[in-house]
């Protein structure tokens, strides 16, 4: 695996070689909002159960968008009972897209935690590849000494990604129909200049990423490959921030427009485009 991959992504067979290592390894199952749709499904063994709604964000606001970033006392209060220290490897995972773990894992990266990887495929791809599964998973160990440093991955605010959209490659990590609007969904459309990439064209059929040179090939024909301005947004930023992932496993950086459509359109004033052109 590149450099730049194995900084990112992490394989179910390198997590199975680790699982045991407790002292070591924290292991995250993300899900959206375990308030409002409790954990019922088979985990990878030893996990800790975290909701994204209310662990790894802030409570919506205008300017912020539906999924704004945490507080950092509250994320630094979380992450030690967790059981995170500055030496721990944090392997993050979901059932769904990706998007969810996607996001976790930009979250701590962004707090300051230099090694955080996403689970390449899942729990689909933990299940397909035979490993153990258990019935639920473990309560947090409470013993973390992590202390958080915001801003340590890079972001952008309306304005900025406007200017991304028209001088560079903005990329909306949505769906084609919600890029390019719903007659039935006044929430859709996209922000002018922006480019339709969906977060879903960066994984294979298996549903792990594709190789480093495909995903490189991807980017380079959307228009954010090497030194080009460029930038990332989707509906609250969680597939945006897989999408990310992808980015920086290719070997590319850009920031993330954390109010993402749900802030942008919060002031009626900004500009919208509909239909499949950038507008």
């Amino acid at each position: 695996m590149s450099d730049s991959r194995s900084g990112v992504l992490v394989t179910v067979d390198e997590v199975a070689d680790r699982v045991s290592d407790t002292a070591r390894l924290v292991i995250l199952d993300i899900s959206d909002d375990l308030d409002a749709a409790p954990l019922e499904r088979p985990v990878i063994p030893g996990p800790l159960a975290v909701s994204l709604a209310s662990e790894f964000s802030g409570p919506p606001t205008k300017p912020g968008g539906r999924r704004p970033l945490p507080d950092a006392g509250a994320l630094q209060e979380n992450m030690r009972r967790w059981g995170i220290d500055a030496e721990t490897f944090v392997v993050v995972y979901d059932n769904a897209s990706g998007a969810q773990a996607g996001r976790a894992r930009w979250t701590l990266r962004w707090a300051g935690h230099a090694s955080v990887n996403l689970l390449d495929g899942g729990l689909a791809a933990w299940i397909a590849a035979e490993h153990d599964t258990a019935a639920q998973p473990v309560h947090p160990a409470g013993s973390g000494g992590f202390t958080v440093k915001p801003g340590c991955m890079p972001v952008i605010e309306a304005d900025e990604a406007a200017e991304i959209a028209h001088h560079g490659a903005l990329l909306d990590a949505r769906g084609k129909s919600a890029y390019e609007g719903e007659a039935d969904k006044p929430a859709t459309d996209h922000i002018p200049g922006a480019i339709c990439v969906a977060a879903l064209n960066t994984p294979g059929p298996d549903g792990c990423f594709k190789s480093t040179e495909e995903l490189r090939a991807l980017f380079a024909e959307l228009g954010a490959a090497g030194s080009q301005l460029a930038g990332v947004y989707c509906g609250s930023d969680n597939a945006a921030a897989f999408e990310l992932a992808g980015l920086y496993a290719a070997g590319r950086e850009a920031p993330l427009y954390v109010g993402s459509w749900s802030a942008w359109t919060g002031y009626p004033a900004r500009p919208v485009a509909n239909g499949p052109e950038r507008g």
